[in-house]
């Protein structure tokens, strides 16, 4: 299934505590449907002393959200993403606000 969501992608948290909040996507996770987002859903982690952090202490880490609760943006507002090939058999991402094209996913076929 291809994914309306891609690193670097601009995006607005449309579900949870984080509701209304945008950011960058730092990772997408494939496998579990989820993204990190740098600056949203930021929690403290408590850590051990170790010989590569020998201080150890409190940690602020982004944990990841579900793929499904967070959209790209065009023009300062969330959108839906459409998939359309071309005809030159390249695959694009088009938001369904406006038409702009996010990104394409796969080049021209030769």
């Amino acid at each position: 299934m291809a994914r309306h969501i891609r690193k670097g992608d601009l995006v607005m948290v449309t579900a949870g505590d984080h509701k209304g909040q945008t950011g960058e996507v730092a990772e997408v996770i494939t496998k579990a449907d989820r993204v990190i987002v740098k600056g949203i859903n930021v929690r403290k982690r408590h850590v051990k002393p170790t010989q590569l952090n020998p201080q150890g202490g409190i940690v602020e880490k982004e944990m990841p959200l579900h793929i499904s609760n967070v959209s790209p943006m065009v023009d300062g507002k969330p959108t839906r993403v459409r998939f359309e090939t071309k005809e030159d058999g390249s695959k694009v991402r088009v938001a369904a606000r406006g038409g702009k094209v996010l990104g394409e996913i796969r080049g021209p076929r030769n």
